[in-house]
C-alpha cells in the first residue's frame, strides 16, 4: 500500500460511523417500542438447548448450499473457480454483510474474485444480482403459499407483537415485494433472452426523460442480464436449483425446530407446524430487505415478530417468542462471523481483497 493510499479503517470510516449511530438509533427504538432484544436469562430455562445445537448444524448445512451454488452463476465467466474457494470467498462475504451497513457488504464477494483475476467484477456482481432476484422470487413463493394455506390464529391480531404496525401492513408488504421481485427476474429474463427487444423498449421508454439514462439503463440491465447465463444449460439450471431449494428446506425446517425447542405453542398447546416455519422465515427474509444496522439487528426481530404475530397467542410471542428471536439471531450471528474469520486464513482468500473491496474497479 503506497504511503499517500488511505487505509481501510479511514476509507470505511463513515461506514462505520453511520453503523454506530444506526445501532443506537435501532436499540433506542427497540426500548421505546416494547420490542425486547434480550430477555432476562430466568426466561430461558425451558429452552431444549440440545435443539439449539442441532440448529447449529443446520446453519451450517444451509449456510453451505447458499456458498456453493454461485458456481451454477459463475459457470461460464469462471469455470475454474473450485467449491473450496467460492466457499471461503462466500463465507468472508456473508461476514461483511453482517458487519456492514445497509448491505455494503455484498460487493466484497465479487471484489475478491476479482483480486486473483478469476473474474471480472461486474460479471460476478451480475450473479450476485441474479442470486438476489432468483431467492427473492424463491422466497417469496414459499410465502405466498404460507400465507394461502397455513391456518392463522382467528382473529389476527390488529398490530404486530411489540411493533407500531399491523399485521395487515406486514402482509399487504409481503404480497408487494413478492410482485417486486418476479418483476425484477421478469426484467432480467427479457434482457438475457431477448436483448435486442428489450434494450429497443428500454431506449424507447426512458429516453423521453433522458437518452443519455436510458442508454446507462440498457447497458447495465445487459451486464446484470449476464447473471442468468446459468438458463441456458438445463442441467446446471436444474443444479442450481436443487441447491437453492436445499438451502431454503434446511432453513425453515431449522426455524420450525428451534421454534419447537424454544418452546413456541398454539393456544391449544400444540407445536409449531413445519408450515408455519416457513412463513416465519419468509416474513424475516423480507424484513431484511430493508436496509439496516449490522447484523439487521432490531430488523431480524421485528421480521419474526411480524410471523409469530399470525400465529401464536401474544403472551406467547412476548415470552417465548422473543427468546426465540433472541437465540436465533445470537447462533447467526456467532455462526456467521466465526466461519468468516476462518474463510479468511483458510487460504482460499486474503485479507487484501477485503481491503480493497470499496475501490472503484477499473474496466474489465
Amino acid at each position: 500500500m503506497s504511503a499517500d493510499q488511505p487505509g481501510f479503517l479511514r476509507r470505511h470510516a463513515g461506514r462505520f460511523i453511520g453503523s454506530a449511530v444506526l445501532t443506537v438509533c435501532v436499540i433506542w427504538a427497540a426500548r421505546h417500542s416494547g420490542l425486547e432484544l434480550l430477555p432476562s436469562w430466568s426466561r430461558f430455562s425451558h429452552v431444549k438447548w440440545w435443539t439449539v445445537g442441532v440448529y447449529l448444524l443446520m446453519v451450517a448445512t444451509w449456510t453451505y448450499f447458499r456458498a456453493v451454488r454461485w458456481r451454477f452463476l459463475l459457470r461460464k465467466a469462471a469455470p475454474d473457480v473450485k467449491k473450496p474457494r467460492l466457499l471461503a470467498v462466500s463465507l468472508v462475504g456473508f461476514a461483511a454483510i453482517l458487519i456492514l451497513p445497509f448491505r455494503l457488504g455484498e460487493f466484497v464477494r465479487p471484489a475478491m474474485l476479482r483480486e486473483k483475476g478469476k473474474v471480472s467484477f461486474s460479471a460476478a456482481t451480475g450473479s450476485i444480482v441474479a442470486e438476489r432476484i432468483v431467492d427473492g422470487v424463491y422466497l417469496s413463493v414459499v410465502l405466498v403459499i404460507a400465507l394461502l394455506v397455513v391456518p392463522t390464529i382467528h382473529p389476527l391480531p390488529e398490530h404486530v407483537v411489540g411493533l407500531p404496525i399491523t399485521v395487515a401492513q406486514t402482509r399487504w408488504y409481503a404480497w408487494v415485494t413478492a410482485g417486486g421481485f418476479i418483476t425484477g427476474l421478469v426484467v432480467l429474463m427479457v434482457f438475457y433472452f431477448a436483448r435486442d427487444f428489450a434494450k429497443r423498449v428500454t431506449l424507447a421508454v426512458f429516453g423521453i426523460v433522458s437518452k443519455k439514462l436510458a442508454a446507462k439503463l440498457a447497458d447495465e440491465f445487459e451486464k446484470l442480464a449476464h447473471g442468468l447465463d446459468f438458463f441456458g444449460n438445463a442441467r446446471v439450471a436444474f443444479g442450481f436449483f436443487i441447491e437453492t431449494s436445499a438451502y431454503w428446506m434446511i432453513n425453515g425446517a431449522s426455524m420450525w425446530l428451534l421454534a419447537w425447542g424454544c418452546g413456541l405453542e398454539h393456544a391449544n398447546g400444540s407445536a409449531p407446524t413445519f408450515g408455519e416455519g416457513c412463513a416465519i422465515m419468509g416474513m424475516l427474509g423480507m424484513a431484511i430487505l430493508i436496509p439496516g444496522p449490522p447484523g439487521m439487528l432490531g430488523v431480524f426481530q421485528a421480521g419474526l415478530m411480524c410471523g409469530m404475530t399470525m400465529y401464536y397467542p401474544e403472551e406467547i410471542v412476548r415470552d417465548r417468542g422473543a427468546v426465540y428471536a433472541c437465540v436465533m439471531f445470537l447462533v447467526q450471528v456467532v455462526w456467521i462471523l466465526g466461519s468468516g474469520a476462518v474463510a479468511m486464513f483458510s487460504g482460499h482468500t486474503s485479507l487484501k481483497a477485503l481491503a480493497a473491496e470499496d475501490q472503484k474497479v477499473g474496466p474489465d
